[in-house]
């Protein structure tokens, strides 16, 4: 087994052309990560030293995986969110679009707009849903704020333009618009206008948004009229299936599935504030408002 000199800086004397060679020294380096957490092991440890050896373990079990031979090499996987630094751990790696990642943060900015104050600020991970902090943007207090009187105060966080502040309303674009953040404002008393998700049709194929679905007596109906039930899980999640229904259609089969068992329509538990969300957007009053005063700052991730 090679040996790693760690009193020494820079990378580990390797010939990275050679790919035996790069195996041979991750193996021995797991090894030796191995060797000194079983040391560890027990023992009464320093808050650094164990904040160390926790973020030995975890690069070793994200990272690394045994061959059929019995070596240690790098795992062709992406652990849940992976950590990518151990000079500062919690930094992930997050996308703005497929192609356009970025290492670091997320900022978060709430802004008045009215008067164009930025209210509030927050930061996530880099990894994080953007709709994941926004409520704790317009659950913060304003600086200066008197306790006593926070409901008023939030109300000048994010407001409708030309009502002065009287009634709170939120406008974010659509990677903020989750089911889950339009029910959080409704129950909150606070007017959403970010842009609800659009269903996605997986290959191109027809979206949920031609199907029927009836939250009322819990049933989905199809273009072609056919009527299945929502069968829900305990979470609450449901699902209607069409199956041997689809053979028969006289619809163009493609465009709606390609599976042999027919169409099935996912119902998530906030479908019925997803749904009128996407009502609300089509109106031209609401287009012509979110134009003239929805959002101004985009998310910028913060390296």
């Amino acid at each position: 087994m090679p040996r790693r000199d760690y009193a020494a800086a820079g990378k580990p004397a390797c010939d990275f052309d050679d790919a035996e060679a790069r195996v041979v020294l991750v193996d021995a380096l797991t090894r030796n990560g191995l060797a000194l957490r079983a040391v560890l092991e027990g023992r009464d440890l320093s808050e650094a030293v164990t904040q160390a050896a926790g973020l030995l373990a975890t690069v070793l079990g994200q990272d690394l995986e045994q061959s059929g031979d019995g070596r240690f090499v790098i795992a062709r996987r992406v652990a849940k969110d992976r950590v990518i630094s151990t000079v500062d751990p919690q930094t992930r790696q997050g996308h703005k679009a497929t192609a356009r990642g970025f290492d670091g943060y997320q900022g978060h900015v709430a802004v008045d707009p009215d008067s164009k104050v930025i209210t509030a600020t927050e930061v996530s991970a880099g990894n994080a849903a953007a709709a994941e902090l926004i409520g704790d943007l317009f659950d913060k207090p304003t600086v200066g704020e008197d306790p006593a009187e926070e409901d008023t105060a939030r109300a000048g966080e994010v407001g409708r333009a030309g009502t002065g502040g009287d009634e709170r309303c939120v406008y974010r674009d659509n990677a903020y618009g989750t089911g889950e953040l339009h029910d959080r404002l409704e129950r909150a008393g606070i007017e959403s206008t970010c842009r609800a998700q659009a269903p996605v049709g997986a290959g191109g194929r027809f979206t949920k948004e031609r199907f029927d679905v009836d939250l009322d007596v819990d049933t989905v109906t199809c273009p072609a009229g056919r009527t299945g039930p929502i069968r829900r899980g305990c979470d609450g999640v449901g699902a209607a299936h069409f199956g041997p229904a689809c053979a028969g259609c006289p619809l163009l089969r493609e465009q709606w599935t390609t599976s042999a068992a027919g169409r099935t329509v996912q119902v998530g538990i906030y479908e019925r504030q997803l749904a009128a969300a996407r009502a609300r957007q089509q109106h031209p009053d609401w287009v012509a408002d979110y134009r003239a005063t929805g959002p101004r700052l985009n998310a910028r991730s913060l390296t």
